[in-house]
């Protein structure tokens, strides 16, 4: 098997997030695509793979992005599947692994600390566990962190309260997401807006994803107390729908949702996301033609791809893929998505989450090597720099 609430408190708070610094290239871009990239193996000199003629419907010249990424650096080792990435106004980051349940600081200069485990989660034998985490935008304020996890009776989203040295106040703010071994999303991230969003799977039930009644097979947007953003589509959680196993969200730098997503067998997608849309799931894997669904702006045959975290930095998208062990960079331009190329292949194994470093023209990436797909021991994992040149 490949890889892949209701609702409790009231208050709203609107905060504007700072999104990571970078320059979006005003050149248009090649739109949707109906293909895809493939690369040639890995340059050892440069440490990237070299794009080869890409098998995509011609469009409008692709946007340039301003750098490229370098080689990766050691940040940290010995990990055991760190999935979730949140940096703290410090510029330290929080990091979470999935089996251990347990939840780290990490300094840019690579101290490593165990700040607590988070209860109440399980795993699934697959994917499920303790998946992402997000650092309140008003941190500073409200020493509030968000994880999602998964738990006896299904996926969740809690908070809990970080004082600088320890996790402690442990609660629920949106349940009911049905969990399975495999398909449970994961992803939480605060956008610009100040709401919190989280991708959800389809719980290996695809028609799940096109209820929209469900919170499966879907992105959510919800206040910091789990409540409904205002101005949702349907006045519930969902913001979208039609999603198979959707594990990466970022914003560029006009404030545009794009969204990577684990297809089936055929195609992953990368997607930009508009409220209310549909992006398809179960009827379409990729491109199709079925009205009132809404194409990827890029896709890829599984084997290329398997995509997890995405980020934006610097006029592009980075998407880390876990069954095509390498780093793809996208590079966009208002809504339009240009050429891929990838980077780093079968150099470093699987890729799970990216990140770009607030402040700087860098990127943290995280391998799970010692997950059930990967060949690694326990500690086996590695958290990278990447810096964009």
């Amino acid at each position: 098997m490949r890889t892949r609430p209701a609702h409790r408190t009231t208050w709203t708070v609107a905060v504007t997030v700072a999104l990571a610094a970078g320059l979006l290239i005003s050149a248009p871009g090649t739109g949707r695509a109906t293909g895809t990239s493939h690369v040639a193996g890995p340059s050892h000199t440069a440490g990237t793979s070299h794009i080869a003629a890409p098998n995509h419907t011609a469009g409008s010249p692709d946007p340039a992005p301003a750098s490229e990424p370098g080689s990766p650096k050691t940040v940290s080792s010995g990990w055991s599947i760190p999935w979730g990435l949140s940096w703290l106004p410090d510029g330290s980051a929080l990091l979470t692994e999935r089996d251990s349940f347990k939840v780290y600081t990490l300094t840019q200069g690579g101290t490593k600390q165990q700040i607590g485990e988070v209860p109440n989660v399980v795993t699934t034998g697959g994917e499920g566990g303790l998946l992402s985490i997000a650092v309140s935008p008003s941190w500073k304020s409200d020493h509030y962190v968000y994880v999602m996890h998964t738990a006896a009776d299904g996926n969740r989203v809690a908070r809990m309260t970080f004082d600088g040295s320890a996790l402690s106040d442990y609660k629920v703010l949106v349940d009911g997401i049905r969990k399975n071994t495999y398909h449970n999303g994961g992803r939480i991230k605060f956008g610009p807006d100040g709401y919190l969003y989280a991708t959800t799977g389809d719980a290996q039930s695809p028609d799940l994803a096109q209820d929209k009644t469900s919170l499966n097979g879907k992105i959510l947007r919800m206040t910091p107390d789990g409540m409904p953003a205002p101005g949702n589509p349907f006045g519930s959680l969902v913001y979208s729908y039609g999603h198979r196993n959707p594990q990466g969200i970022t914003w560029d730098a006009e404030g545009r949702l794009w969204e990577g997503e684990l297809g089936d067998s055929k195609y992953d997608e990368l997607n930009l996301i508009e409220p209310g849309k549909n992006y398809g799931w179960p009827t379409c894997e990729g491109g199709c033609s079925t009205t009132g669904m809404t194409d990827p702006k890029r896709q890829w045959p599984v084997a290329e791809a398997s995509p997890s975290a995405v980020a934006y930095a610097d006029g592009a998208i980075y998407m880390a893929a876990l069954r095509g062990e390498r780093l793809w960079r996208i590079p966009v331009a208002g809504t339009s998505a240009g050429t891929p190329k990838a980077y780093y292949t079968n150099h470093y194994g699987r890729l799970r989450t990216v990140e770009s470093v607030p402040g700087t023209k860098s990127l943290w990436l995280t391998t799970t090597n010692a997950d059930n797909n990967g060949d690694g021991e326990a500690g086996s994992d590695k958290v990278f720099q990447i810096d964009l040149t």
